[in-house]
């Protein structure tokens, strides 16, 4: 039971934290921040864009499920964060051709996908801490 309660801990996180990354980078654009920091990505709010995302956020949240760093959630969240980003930054942006670490979209692209990803994976491994019952 513990498996199970831990495995769906770590994927709701997942998708909820993508459910919020994906609002924020919609928000970012929406508002001008993506203007006022030379980003050109403002994707649409729309259900298959926002749905892709979710689960593809709470497939990569199974990383909760590796018993290390359990008492420093921030810190987890942070370090489970870095694998969607990498593979965003040298995979999914690249293959939408806007070269390697997104920089097509503008020279802050990796930041703004590292600092998203963050808030993502911090607020799955809260999800996650407190679900699990760690």
């Amino acid at each position: 039971m513990k498996l199970i309660r831990e495995s769906s801990g770590a994927f709701t996180g997942g998708v909820l934290g993508a459910l919020l990354d994906s609002f924020n980078i919609w928000f970012m654009g929406v508002v001008g921040i993506s203007d006022l920091i030379g980003i050109t990505m403002k994707p649409e709010f729309t259900a298959p864009w926002a749905y892709k995302r979710m689960i593809w956020g709470g497939i990569w949240m199974l990383l909760l499920l590796i018993p290390i760093w359990r008492s420093k959630t921030i810190l987890r969240g942070m370090l489970f964060s870095l694998a969607p980003s990498a593979m965003m930054l040298f995979v999914v942006l690249p293959s939408m051709g806007k070269g390697r670490l997104g920089l097509d979209f503008g020279t802050l692209m990796p930041v703004v996908v590292i600092v998203l990803n963050f808030i993502y994976g911090i607020s799955a491994s809260f999800w996650f801490k407190k679900t699990a019952g760690d």
